[in-house]
């Protein structure tokens, strides 16, 4: 690995010299410019569409939008700007700059999906998903996930309704309110400790951490540059205490704050790739952004390290009994393996094979949302549509590579290489996705 980052460098600085080469790169950059100016553009309209940005202010819009969304014309420069950046990358001398090409034009499709959704032009859920972030996830039906509800029904105390007999047992974890804001910065510091263990990160790294209430989500980075953040954690729902690790780390260490500081510092900062400055929400980079915030939970918290943390370090803090947390990992465990019904809920309700009744049928029963958490995850697939395959699919093949390429030993500080080279260089979702044979 280390000789060919030296190998890397040393192209890179022979490049540099060839004359050729130079207008490549000065070619690139400007494209990479244009890409920025085209995005924030696009954000003026779409007040969703830019997630982060810290780039120069001298490539933010110098007009005011216009009263009409220019579609047309917004579509027109996105093809435009994606023909030259193809050609770019088919010709490219240097390989790196082939690659920033090649992501940059798969960043512009997602683009044009966007536009087109933002018109109410809509696709099907799959084809939705392959626009704007790179993949499109499995499919199930509803066969496969009633093995695991019968794997909860032969481990949940009481009998009747599974659904019932999970929230029974979920609910003698709920955070009290006045514990929240200890218990969670007390899961953000064990989480932002581990990964420090295994990552440089930036001296003058920081985050806020705000609660907030009325939102789709249950926690949200607000990425400001300079390796600052913003964490929102919405308290409009129960909070469950296994919630203070998954939400605090996904946000946090080593999730959204470590997954955007890394780009900062490894690509902008240092390459001064500028187009990394622009993070637009509806993207490959979501798939990646928020595979690895949730694969990145496991990595900080291996095995049954999240149980004994939450025992011994939160459960406490929290002022709740240990008695039946055991078995409530066990069944959270097995409602991971049911993640996927959200996206069948959501291809349906996209596809319009599916009702509200149903959806919100299948929710509670393969998702085992109440009813509050059920009516919080439609308003959430009405707002972000396919990007629910985002946390699954996504967790599922950051898994999956980091896991392949890991070696036979697969110790952990090798896991943590190469999940890190996921988390600090522009990846393809789709060169993650393995071949069918």
């Amino acid at each position: 690995m280390r000789n060919l980052l030296l190998l890397f460098a040393v192209l890179l600085v022979l490049s540099c010299k060839d004359p050729a080469a130079k207008e490549e790169n000065t070619k690139l950059n400007k494209l990479a410019e244009d890409y920025v100016r085209l995005g924030l553009t696009i954000g003026q309209y779409d007040e969703d569409f830019v997630d982060a940005y810290y780039g120069p202010d001298s490539l933010k819009p110098k007009l005011p939008a216009a009263d009409d969304f220019p579609k047309d014309s917004l579509l027109a420069s996105v093809n435009e700007l994606f023909n030259e950046l193809r050609s770019l990358g088919s010709t490219s001398q240097i390989d790196s700059n082939k690659i920033r090409a090649n992501w940059i034009c798969d960043q512009l499709t997602a683009f044009r999906s966007r536009i087109r959704i933002y018109s109410e032009e809509y696709g099907s859920f799959d084809e939705e998903s392959q626009a704007l972030f790179g993949v499109v996830a499995p499919v199930h039906d509803e066969d496969f996930f009633k093995s695991s509800i019968d794997e909860l029904d032969s481990i949940l105390p009481g009998k009747g309704n599974v659904n019932d007999r999970f929230q029974k047992l979920a609910n003698k974890f709920v955070i009290p309110k006045d514990k929240l804001e200890p218990v969670i910065s007390a899961a953000i510091a064990e989480a932002r400790k581990r990964t420090k263990t295994h990552y440089q990160l930036p001296a003058t790294e920081s985050f806020t951490l705000e609660f907030v209430t009325d939102k789709p989500w249950s926690g949200y980075n607000w990425y400001k540059g300079n390796y600052k953040s913003l964490i929102q954690i919405n308290t409009g729902n129960k909070i469950f205490i296994d919630r203070a690790i998954d939400v605090g780390s996904h946000e946090s260490y080593p999730g959204h704050h470590v997954f955007n500081m890394l780009l900062e510092k490894n690509l902008y900062r240092d390459r001064r790739w500028v187009e990394i400055s622009l993070y637009p929400l509806f993207s490959p980079q979501s798939l990646i952004a928020e595979g690895s915030a949730n694969y990145g939970v496991e990595m900080a918290f291996p095995a049954d390290d999240k149980l004994r943390f939450t025992k011994t370090g939160l459960l406490p803090l929290a002022g709740l009994d240990t008695a039946g947390i055991d078995i409530y990992f066990k069944a959270l465990a097995i409602k991971g393996k049911l993640s996927y019904a959200q996206n069948e809920v959501a291809r349906g309700l996209i596809n319009d094979t599916m009702s509200r009744g149903e959806a919100l049928r299948w929710l509670k029963k393969y998702c085992l949302m109440n009813d509050e958490t059920a009516e919080k995850s439609l308003r959430f697939i009405k707002k972000y549509r396919s990007y629910v395959i985002n946390y699954n699919y996504g967790q599922e093949l950051i898994k999956n590579y980091v896991e392949q390429n890991s070696g036979t030993a697969k110790t952990s500080d090798k896991r943590w290489e190469v999940f890190g080279t996921l988390l600090k260089n522009e990846v393809s979702p789709a060169s993650l996705v393995k071949p069918k044979k």
